[in-house]
């Protein structure tokens, strides 16, 4: 069976048309044209899909599409202004917090999340803040300092 959904999709709504088992990422991705959302393990477990569904971070590809309806979705291509970049964007490019770049869509939405809710991190909160993110290739130290360069950036900007 098909439903017709409406989501606001990066400030724009957006309606399509899904079946009811569609998943977020799928619809993000194959319905709506945002290949920004990346699929890894399809668990839930290494937080490539991660958006922010009213403005928290979500694994797209555990969330049935029909279930987000009404409801503002946040993917990679929404996180800055256009033709810009936002804080942590330019973070994770100053300080290599990225290498391959599979997984680094959601760590960009985990990230702006997490320092929405905490400005000022110590090295053990940012940790714990992207412990729900697996990467393959960096190690983590660089995605350490560019959480913490994004948190200055921020606060440069307030």
């Amino acid at each position: 069976m098909e439903h017709e959904i409406t989501l606001i999709v990066n400030g724009t709504a957006m309606r399509t048309t899904v079946p009811a088992r569609r998943l977020l990422s799928d619809c993000l991705r194959h319905d709506l044209g945002l290949t920004g959302t990346h699929v890894g393990c399809e668990h839930g477990v290494c937080g490539c899909c991660t958006v922010l569904l009213d403005g928290e971070p979500v694994r797209s590809c555990l969330t049935f599409a029909v279930t987000v309806d009404g409801h503002e979705i946040t993917t990679v291509e929404g996180l800055a202004p256009e033709g810009g970049l936002s804080p942590v964007q330019r973070a994770f490019a100053e300080c290599h917090g990225l290498q391959c770049g599979f997984c680094t869509p959601g760590f960009l939405c985990t990230v702006t999340a997490f320092l929405r809710d905490n400005p000022t991190p110590t090295d053990e909160e940012v940790l714990e803040g992207i412990s729900g993110n697996l990467c393959r290739c960096t190690g983590y130290q660089n995605i350490v300092k560019a959480v913490h360069r994004a948190a200055e950036l921020r606060a440069e900007e307030a």
